[in-house]
């Protein structure tokens, strides 16, 4: 009987997993292609294109949405996110100007499907793959981690984390960020929260009439987060400041 039930809730958990990434897809499905997004950088100075690269960067550099705890060799942890990042009124201002479609309180919206792997020696690894509509790009993000303490009810868990991202179909505009953080997390019961610190690296490339732009700043990264365990089913949120950049996310997902 017991194990019936069991079945029963991981076919629910996938189920709804499943309808999640599905409505992810066909929502972004259904946004504009926006071709024009920032497809006016060249009418940026230097100035303004360092903090419109600045302001793209936090918003697209690695954001874990998840507990640092290492998963083992077995587990996984599968999901979709959103994450709103809103950067100072220098960059939104730039981003506008170069005619990017901000939404509420000038943010960035991101779209995420997530994956982390548990592998052998405390390591895990993750990908996402992203969509921000209003800046006119998809987003890749990778990640290795270390768990340099195991955590459980009993101790805190610390990890070290490195991260890369970099955007793709721009015609106006290379960026990847590379990242380094070190986090701390408790288990309470259903509840894990946690926190890091960290550092952001970002290069920025004008193409087409910007070329002759380009910016590489350096962004002091601070985050915390909680994570609800549901059985199989997992609810994360998050916020992190990134250089004068806040986002805030939340992701559901699998986590096993």
């Amino acid at each position: 009987m017991h194990g019936t039930h069991t079945k029963m809730t991981m076919k629910k958990s996938f189920s709804s997993l499943a309808c999640a990434t599905l409505g992810l897809a066909l929502s972004l499905s259904t946004l504009p292609a926006w071709a024009d997004r920032l497809g006016n950088l060249d009418s940026l100075t230097e100035r303004e294109f360092k903090y419109a690269s600045e302001a793209i960067g936090a918003a697209i550099s690695y954001k874990p949405i998840s507990p640092p705890q290492p998963q083992g060799l077995t587990g996984f942890d599968i999901g979709v996110s959103l994450t709103s990042s809103s950067p100072s009124y220098k960059g939104a201002a730039a981003l506008e100007k170069a005619n990017a479609n901000l939404y509420l309180d000038d943010a960035i919206q991101t779209y995420r499907l997530d994956i982390h792997k548990g592998l052998p020696f405390d390591v895990d690894v993750g990908a996402y793959f992203a969509n921000v509509p209003g800046l006119g790009i998809d987003v890749r993000g990778l990640e290795a981690r270390y768990a340099l303490l195991n955590g459980d009810f009993a101790k805190p868990g610390i990890s070290l984390r490195g991260g890369y991202t970099y955007a793709t179909n721009s015609d106006d505009l290379y960026i990847n960020t590379r990242s380094v953080d070190v986090s701390i997390s408790k288990e309470f019961a259903m509840l894990t929260p946690y926190a890091g610190v960290g550092y952001v690296w970002v290069d920025s490339d004008g193409r087409r009439a910007a070329r002759h732009q380009e910016s590489s700043p350096e962004l002091n990264k601070y985050y915390a987060g909680i994570n609800m365990g549901l059985g199989l089913m997992n609810l994360a949120f998050e916020t992190d400041i990134t250089g004068d950049t806040t986002s805030w996310g939340i992701k559901l997902g699998l986590r096993w």
